[in-house]
């Protein structure tokens, strides 16, 4: 498997197995799947409703939790300091683990500013090991990066044939924050 350092340390394997679209009731038994045939990285979100099957198939895969990378994303209805730390308590709990590998903030709508202060908590106390965005334009972006005590690690965005967004990308990967 192949990794790549975030700016804080932290590898993360290049290939990830994301969870978008895999119902409840499907997602645990996917996801022992992947993990079977080698992926190490799995992708969820709050907004996906599936981090329990996520959790589920974590805690029976045989694969020590450190040798896994899990990523989760706090969404839009959980924006703001207060509603944020509580659902990242939540997340926790469903994926049944004390930590998560990478936390993003979904999208950058409602409080986000808040979103992003119980983040650098949580990553101040353990809970998370890399913090960051998804689906930031690069505006808001460059914002929250020059108002931010811990700086995110990465800029998730969705990129296919259907969705380019190779503009943001340029700008994103040409810009000296840190």
């Amino acid at each position: 498997m192949e990794y790549v350092t975030l700016s804080n340390g932290v590898e993360m394997p290049i290939l990830g197995y994301g969870t978008y679209l895999v119902s409840p009731e499907e997602c645990e038994n996917l996801v022992l799947e992947v993990i079977a045939t080698g992926y190490r990285s799995i992708d969820t979100a709050q907004a996906y409703y599936n981090e329990e099957g996520v959790g589920n198939a974590i805690s029976k895969c045989g694969i020590l939790r450190e040798a896994l990378f899990l990523t989760t994303k706090v969404w839009v209805s959980e924006a703001g300091y207060e509603k944020a730390k509580a659902s990242i308590h939540e997340s926790l709990r469903k994926l049944q683990t004390d930590y998560v590998d990478l936390l993003l903030i979904h999208q950058p709508y409602g409080d986000y500013y808040g979103t992003w202060r119980a983040m650098e908590e949580a990553y101040k106390e353990g809970k998370v090991r890399a913090i960051g965005l998804s689906n930031f334009a690069a505006d808001r972006f460059i914002d929250l990066v020059t108002f931010s005590e811990v700086k995110p690690v990465m800029n998730q965005l969705e990129t296919h044939l259907f969705n380019s967004k190779n503009l943001i990308a340029d700008i994103l990967k040409n810009t000296m924050l840190y």
